[in-house]
């Protein structure tokens, strides 16, 4: 090897990068590397072996305001060369002013989020790039934060609801639906790779194509409408044809919804819905400002199980909104267990700067708020772990994420009813048979031999 073939890897840039918050912004993140990548840029594993450093940050609620923030604060202390990009970026302090710059005046700049190019520019300004790409430098799914056997596929970024105590449209902007051909091309490269399992997310994956009046597109020189119906059915046909998974996230109960659930019944994608209905009474629902007649979702879910008695509904809540009586939280208690929910998370509601739910009457106090969602998560808990208690005995196909030792002696999956984490696993027993393997990425049919929390025993079969 010449010398200058020897250096050229030694003296190729290199960039820490850290990625925090929900899967859209982890999708961001996915850009910018794939970018870097593509560019000759390698990445560090620590942030003082990095010529600079990346953090993509959240800035939904306080808690991952301070976590963005002390990140920023991690990294600027290690290593001295910070670009923040993500929500946080484009929030204001108190008084004007951007946060991030007023916590953290020596980071080299700030950008919002999905800001792949701005942040390609300010990279260039400190670290320029080190040479012109070849094309297969950089795989052609991209550069990935998942494992190789699951992906999220991000179809939309933006939202045009203005929930009151939601500040996610004034930093990500109102919705705008990726072309569907982009979409299809890009699960496609993804199921290639050997993804075996897609992740569709994006901030109302019910609305998408509303932004362009469902304007057909094209892919593979056939026409295909931008709507929700025919993307899911695409994508199902797609990874019918690899074997694979595709799982639906922030699926607002739209009235069109409908529509997808016989894609389901029939196993062109997963039966399993991700709903933020955030809660139940129509008062409460009204004062959130939440779309899609909230006061149908019992009678939309009791129409789901019937047309795909095999569906799996998880949500989110939040307990003690400004204004909720404990009527109106006996009501959300009454709907979770009515609704059977398969699988329900709940936050207590927690002011966020320049949420318009800071202005509304009869706040409720923060140990009212944490008690009622102690209350809720033992009411949804219940249900939970009934709906689960049903499993034994069933056998299902695990999609295998860990498995040592060729998975000799066990391993930990997910059934369709289980995204990754956030929702609970199935623990592989080891396999009785001794030409039976389990191999992480690949499937394989196990019989549920109890329940453990959350969490389904099960034994391959």
């Amino acid at each position: 090897m010449n010398e200058s073939s020897s250096s050229s890897g030694a003296l190729a840039p290199k960039v820490g990068f850290v990625s925090l918050g929900c899967p859209k912004a982890l999708t961001d993140s996915e850009l910018i590397l794939t970018q870097l990548s593509a560019e000759g840029y390698q990445t560090s594993k620590t942030f003082a072996g990095a010529d600079l450093v990346i953090v993509n940050t959240c800035g939904f609620i306080d808690d991952a305001v301070k976590e963005s923030l002390d990140t920023i604060g991690e990294a600027l202390a290690e290593n001295g060369k910070v670009i923040v990009t993500g929500c946080l970026g484009a929030r204001e302090a108190d008084g004007g002013g951007n946060m991030v710059q007023q916590v953290h005046p020596s980071v080299l700049a700030v950008t919002g989020p999905h800001a792949t190019h701005e942040v390609m520019e300010a990279v260039h300004r400190h670290l320029p790039k080190p040479h012109d790409p070849f094309v297969d430098l950089v795989p052609a799914q991209g550069i990935k934060l998942t494992p190789r056997h699951y992906a999220y596929l991000k179809i939309s970024e933006g939202c045009n609801h203005r929930c009151t105590f939601c500040i996610i449209p004034s930093m990500r902007g109102d919705l705008v639906s990726r072309p569907i051909g982009d979409v299809l091309t890009e699960a496609r490269k993804l199921f290639e790779a050997g993804v075996k399992e897609l992740l569709v997310v994006s901030q109302d994956t019910s609305a998408y194509g509303v932004d362009i009046k469902y304007r057909t597109g094209f892919w593979d020189g056939r026409p295909v409408k931008t709507r929700m119906l025919d993307l899911v059915r695409e994508l199902g046909e797609l990874a019918r044809g690899f074997g694979a998974w595709v799982r639906l996230h922030y699926v607002y109960p739209y009235p069109h919804v409908d529509e997808v659930i016989p894609l389901m019944a029939e196993g062109l994608v997963l039966p399993y819905l991700d709903v933020p209905l955030q809660h139940s009474h129509p008062d409460v629902l009204r004062r959130m400002k939440r779309p899609a007649s909230g006061e149908k979702n019992l009678e939309r879910i009791m129409r789901w199980r019937e047309m795909c008695p095999e569906i799996v509904v998880r949500s989110t809540f939040i307990a003690g909104f400004p204004g909720e009586t404990e009527a109106e939280f006996q009501h959300l208690l009454d709907f979770v267990q009515e609704a059977r929910i398969d699988r329900a998370g709940c936050f207590a509601y927690s002011p966020v700067q320049g949420a318009a739910a800071n202005g509304l009457a009869d706040p409720v106090p923060e140990a009212l708020r944490e008690d009622r969602r102690a209350r809720f998560m033992a009411v949804a808990e219940g249900v939970s772990v009934a709906k689960l208690a049903e499993r034994v005995g069933a056998t299902m196909q695990v999609l295998v994420d860990s498995a040592p030792g060729l998975g000799k002696k066990g391993g930990v999956g997910r059934s369709y009813a289980d995204a990754p984490e956030i929702d609970g696993v199935v623990r592989l027993l080891a396999p009785q048979k001794i030409s039976k393997t389990l191999k992480v990425g690949e499937f394989t049919k196990a019989r549920v031999v109890a329940t453990e929390g959350h969490d389904l025993v099960a034994m391959p079969v």
